[in-house]
């Protein structure tokens, strides 16, 4: 009986040496795939390496935040992954503005607007489904969700709709001052909602069903912490390289296929918020939907609170026209998008019925965008 007990506790061991040497090299080797692949032309076999290895940065990276979320708490871990994919997806809308020149005046505006569609209508409406299915009703903070839409809400009209209806300027687009005014007020109201959410009222995001079999569970030194911290930030710049690299190849069958050249962005953004994606469904089936709404709600604030003011600031030192305000169909689906899930996240629970729905609203947005 000992005995037994002891080769199951080395076989243990043994097993949990060899996931972490593998969660430390799989952001690393997502990396040297990257590298080694960076400026081949595609064939069939790389392709497949590079989207197992996308695969396997996502996973990685959230492993990684999950290590941080454990020895910070939340909704601190879930701010660590918002922020890290916002920032690197920021960059690399900045460096495809630099080289696309004037050609990409509405990057800024259809990155937003796909981020924003994706994540309150995909994301939400995948974890809503996947949770209620297992666990049939899920309860989560109203006191949390709500200042969180209330803000997405607020920003998302003044940054992508109000620049289709001012007159200082032509077109879709804000005066210098109204481009500045525009982004101090993401900044501002971002920022606001950080500290609400992590300071003030941080007891408003905590998950209200307890993790379970927790009890294994040790708490990760700050040398692991630190560790995680770097190689969630290798392993998301492996994904935004790795997307990167395989959008030539989505957007060559985009134009064989004959569908409109927004379908690229979509797939792209789609690409760079797995590891969010993957995230926010492993915690509502694990029961915490607050969770899953931190990662969801931060990640599409963290995107136009931060996004306006970086391509706002960097179109102002290069001289580009920044197109803004979003054509009549969008604005439709944008705001339908914000009533469904004011009516979703107003009760603090929710039902099969409600991922439907915000599942319905994203073919719809998916549909519209092959067949405008």
């Amino acid at each position: 009986m000992l005995a037994a007990f002891a080769n199951t506790r080395s076989m243990s061991a043994n097993l949990n040496t060899t996931s972490a040497i593998w969660h430390i090299a799989a952001p690393l080797l997502a990396c040297a795939t990257l590298g080694l692949a960076w400026g081949h032309a595609p064939s069939w076999w790389l392709l497949v390496l590079l989207g197992s290895m996308l695969l396997v940065a996502v996973l990685s990276g959230v492993h990684h935040a999950e290590v941080i979320a454990l020895r910070v708490g939340e909704p601190f871990g879930t701010l660590v992954l918002a922020l890290a994919v916002t920032v690197i997806e920021v960059s690399l809308v900045i460096t495809l503005m630099r080289s696309g020149g004037p050609t990409a005046t509405a990057l800024a505006r259809d990155t937003v607007f796909a981020t924003v569609m994706i994540i309150c209508n995909g994301v939400v409406g995948v974890c809503l489904l996947m949770g209620a299915l297992r666990h049939k009703v899920l309860a989560f903070r109203v006191e949390g969700t709500s200042p969180a839409l209330a803000v997405l809400a607020t920003l998302a009209i003044v940054t992508l709709v109000l620049p289709s209806f001012t007159t200082t300027t032509g077109g879709p687009t804000l005066s210098t001052a109204q481009l500045v005014f525009a982004g101090l007020l993401s900044l501002a109201l971002y920022l606001t909602f950080v500290f609400v959410q992590t300071v003030r009222h941080r007891e408003y995001f905590l998950p209200i069903v307890a993790e379970a079999n927790t009890e294994g569970v040790v708490m990760p030194t700050l040398q692991r912490t630190l560790a995680s911290l770097a190689l969630l930030m290798v392993a998301l710049v492996a994904v935004v390289g790795l997307a990167k690299s395989l959008a030539p190849s989505v957007e060559d069958a985009v134009v064989q296929a004959g569908v409109p050249h927004a379908v690229v962005g979509i797939v792209v953004a789609m690409m760079v918020l797995l590891p969010e994606t993957w995230a926010a469904v492993r915690a509502a089936v694990r029961n915490r939907m607050q969770t899953s709404f931190n990662l969801a709600l931060g990640s599409a604030l963290a995107t136009i609170g931060l996004t306006i003011p970086a391509v706002g600031i960097a179109s102002l030192l290069l001289g580009l026209t920044l197109e803004l305000g979003l054509p009549h169909k969008e604005i439709v689906l944008l705001s339908l998008t914000l009533f469904v899930s004011a009516m979703t996240l107003s009760r603090g629970m929710a039902t099969v019925m409600q991922g439907a729905v915000h599942l319905a609203l994203f073919s719809v947005f998916l549909f519209l965008s092959v067949v405008p």
